[in-house]
């Protein structure tokens, strides 16, 4: 049973206790993300999350990692679009101590200017490694192509330029204004009591933020073709739909009708583009919902002298998709596929912990496993059928990356 406390500054702890299991995973979510900076501070947000780790008033960076490695423990953190985590997972007798620790990091980061200094250069590194992984980054490029100037367009990891700019100050001024209580939610799953939501309560109960500065950008999405030459083995290619938002009447529809067609190794994409023609490894489709928006996307790399053939395979799987609609076979085979993998991740203490954040942070309200899946066992075929000529008979964003770097022509969908 999930559990919800409320503290009088507004913090949220949500407690699943599961007795079966020796471990605990507790998590610090945060409502914020890339998506709530400025053109002059893109990337601070997951900036801030790397130097969470670099050292506390009391404790220097290597201290944090013996901390969990002294216990048998995991630390990590991730920044998205839209919230940012940091979260441990560790033996239940250790869930206090992760706890205190985590709350170390949360509140007493020291921020040391030779810390920064190197943690910068980790950075760079780090979006280095992104530039040179044409598989990943064509992913940002496509959201830059869908969202154009909207912060959700944006990298989130910034830019050297943007890197280069952060300060202690701005790193404590972006704190106090953006983790303020109302958006954080704590997060814990595993072998765990009340007096651990106590001692949550103790140490992020009674701590003041600042006021969230008013930067709104209007969202407005957009059908760009963005191409970037590189001197690639492969062309990359991403083309971006107008999805659903985070909450919507329609979701599971539209989670069924992504796995039939790009979520799995049965979906139409693989078996068209990968088995029946060979034309690429790794081809698959997914689904982004934010609070207010949503992206479907399709990828596909390839030999770039095989790009026109797996473009227009992806458009005419699109089309065939839209005119013949889905089998009452695939209906039922991605819906048993859903709740296999529902199931089973509910196996993990850090699927559940990461499950109820989220939940509490972007939806504040959590479903039974029987709700879940009575829900997707309530998606028909009209509804997959009805979404799926809505979806895909909009124009679309593209993304490119490709040693020509041009487009091939296009397929009418």
């Amino acid at each position: 049973m999930i559990k919800k406390f409320t503290c009088d500054n507004g913090v949220r702890i949500i407690m699943e206790e599961i007795p079966t299991v020796r471990s605990a995973a507790i998590g610090i979510w945060i409502a914020t993300g890339s998506r709530d900076e400025t053109p002059e501070n893109n990337g601070i947000s997951h900036f801030l999350e790397h130097m969470f780790f670099k050292g506390t008033d009391t404790k220097s960076a290597k201290e944090i990692a013996e901390s969990f490695d002294s216990i048998g423990g995991q630390v990590n953190a991730f920044t998205s679009k839209e919230y940012t985590c940091y979260y441990a997972k560790v033996l239940d007798n250790h869930a206090a101590y992760a706890l205190d620790t985590l709350a170390d990091m949360f509140f007493n980061s020291a921020f040391a200017e030779e810390e920064m200094n190197k943690e910068k250069s980790v950075v760079l590194e780090e979006i280095k490694m992104y530039e040179d992984t044409p598989d990943d980054i064509v992913h940002d490029l496509l959201s830059k192509a869908f969202y154009k100037n909207h912060p959700l367009g944006y990298p989130i990891l910034g830019t050297e330029e943007t890197l280069t700019s952060f300060t202690s100050e701005k790193l404590k001024q972006y704190m106090h204004d953006m983790y303020t209580p109302d958006r954080v939610v704590i997060s814990i799953a595993g072998n765990v009591s009340d007096e651990l939501v106590k001692q949550a309560a103790k140490l992020f109960g009674s701590y003041e933020g600042g006021e969230r500065p008013s930067y709104n950008v209007p969202l407005q999405t957009f059908t760009e073709k963005i191409v970037r030459k590189k001197e690639t083995e492969q062309a990359h290619l991403c083309l971006g739909f107008e999805g659903l938002p985070i909450g919507h009447k329609d979701v599971y529809s539209l989670i069924v009708l992504n796995n039939i067609l790009g979520g799995s190794m049965s979906s139409r994409l693989f078996q068209e583009v990968r088995e029946q023609r060979g034309l690429a490894y790794s081809v698959f489709s997914y689904h982004s919902s934010f609070k207010d928006s949503g992206l479907v996307t399709v990828y596909g790399g390839t030999g770039a002298d095989q790009l026109d053939e797996l473009f227009e395979t992806i458009q005419m799987t699109l089309v065939a998709l839209k005119a013949e609609g889905i089998s009452s076979k695939e209906l039922h085979n991605s819906k048993e596929q859903l709740k296999g993998n529902l199931m089973l991740s509910l196996e993990s203490t850090n699927s559940r912990m990461s499950r109820n954040g989220k939940n509490e942070l972007l939806l504040k309200q959590h479903r039974s496993l029987d709700e879940i899946v009575s829900l997707i066992d309530e998606v028909t075929m009209d509804k997959v059928n009805d979404l799926g000529r809505k979806i895909f008979s909009s124009d679309y964003s593209a993304a490119l990356i490709s040693p020509a770097g041009k487009f091939p022509a296009a397929v009418t969908i």
